[in-house]
Parts: structure tokens; C-alpha cells; sequence
């Protein structure tokens, strides 16, 4: 029988590892340039991972430290979008 690998991924912000499914993913699709958030798809582009939790959040977009890993302006339905998907 395999083993599952588990691959972790780093918070952005407080730099805790924690596996794919307990964070959150904010991609920038290279083509389009739209933000999508947590897509099951594979979505190439840039990608920044936060932890599924209020404090993180709310200090990633304060500190503009989404904005800075992709290098794009946050609009206020991509950040809505962000705490509706922190509530689920």
C-alpha cells in the first residue's frame, strides 16, 4: 500500500506549515489576471497561501502583504470574498 505524501505549505504571515486543505489560496491567474481563491482547479500564476483563520487575514491585508506577493491591487469584492470564504 502507498504512503500518502502530505506536502505542507507555509502561511504567509505568520510562516506556520500547515498541509494544502487548513490554508487558504489566493492565486493570480498569469493569463487574465483575475484573483481566484481557493479554485480546485490548477490555476498557473503567482499564489500566496494564509492560514484559515481572522487574524491572519486581517493583518495579510492590512500590512498589504497579499498585495505585495502578487503584485496586483485587492478590490473590495476580492476581500469580501476573502472573509466570506474564512466564515465557511
Amino acid at each position: 500500500m502507498k504512503q500518502e505524501r502530505k506536502f505542507l505549505r507555509q502561511c504567509a504571515l505568520c510562516k506556520a506549515y500547515k498541509e494544502k486543505k487548513d490554508l487558504i489560496r489566493i492565486t493570480k491567474d498569469f493569463k487574465t489576471g483575475i484573483i481566484k481563491i481557493n479554485d480546485n482547479s490548477e490555476v498557473k500564476g503567482r499564489s500566496i497561501y494564509l492560514c484559515n483563520n481572522e487574524t491572519c487575514l486581517e493583518n495579510a491585508l492590512k500590512k498589504k502583504k497579499i498585495e505585495a506577493s502578487l503584485k496586483t491591487k485587492l478590490t473590495e469584492n476580492i476581500k469580501n470574498e476573502l472573509y466570506t470564504v474564512l466564515k465557511k
